[in-house]
C-alpha cells in the first residue's frame, strides 16, 4: 500500500469531512474519513498509479522520438562534393 505523508493524509481527511458536510449534509468523523482515505488508496489508487505510469511512458517515448530526430539531423551526407 502507498504510504502517504501525514500532512497529505490529514488534508485528505479534512477534504472528505468538508465534502460530507457540504454535499451530503452529513457529519463524518476523523476515523471514518481516514478509513475512506485508506480504502481509496488501497482499492482505487492503483488505477491512478497505472495511469501515471502510462502518462510517463508516453512522455518518455515522445521525448525519445525528438532525440532520435535531432540525432538524425546531425548526420552528414556521404556524397562526395566535387
Amino acid at each position: 500500500m502507498i504510504k502517504l505523508p501525514k500532512e497529505a493524509k490529514d488534508q485528505m481527511i479534512s477534504s472528505i469531512q468538508t465534502y460530507f458536510e457540504l454535499e451530503r449534509d452529513e457529519t463524518i468523523g476523523e476515523l471514518g474519513a481516514e478509513m475512506l482515505v485508506d480504502f481509496f488508496v488501497k482499492e482505487i489508487g492503483i488505477y491512478y498509479y497505472n495511469q501515471g505510469v502510462a502518462d510517463a511512458k508516453l512522455m518518455v517515448e515522445q521525448r525519445w522520438s525528438a532525440v532520435e530526430e535531432d540525432l538524425e539531423s546531425l548526420k552528414r551526407s556521404t556524397r562526395s562534393k566535387r
